[in-house]
């Protein structure tokens, strides 16, 4: 499986990520690959242009981009490209989140994504908040 994080997240915390996952998912059974969009796809491609690709890939996607769901072309693009994407959210919809808070989110539900995205027949779409709580979306 492969889960990509977004362009408005650092390189960092996918290259972070992966470190940790790697061993896990021999482990387990679960192999994850986390990559970083704008390394895979170049910076500041625009989304229309990268979701088909990452849909081909059968991939997943995290990012703090809550726009998306306002975007109705976009969210759509994901659904037809059968992509399952889990939207970080900060204390309100206007504050991201620090890379700190990033990595204490993710960590506390790195196993229940990793679980989602194996198990979850796809499009699926779930909000993490910076409490820690997983909520699925429609």
């Amino acid at each position: 499986m492969i889960l990509y994080l977004d362009e408005n997240m650092p390189i960092h915390l996918a290259e972070g990520f992966q470190v940790l996952q790697n061993p896990e998912g021999l482990k387990t059974g679960k192999p994850v690959e986390v990559k970083y969009i704008p390394k895979e796809y170049g910076y500041g491609t625009q989304d229309l242009d990268w979701i088909p690709e990452i849909g081909n890939e059968k991939a997943c996607v995290i990012t703090q981009d809550l726009n998306i769901q306002r975007r109705k072309h976009e969210l759509e693009l994901y659904r037809r490209n059968n992509i399952g994407i889990f939207f970080l959210r900060g204390a309100s919809k206007k504050q991201g989140l620090s890379v700190w808070q990033m990595v204490d989110t993710l960590a506390k539900n790195w196993l229940q994504i990793v679980d989602i995205i194996y198990r979850e027949k796809r499009p699926f779409a779930y909000q993490i908040t910076l409490k820690g709580k997983m909520k699925q979306f429609d």
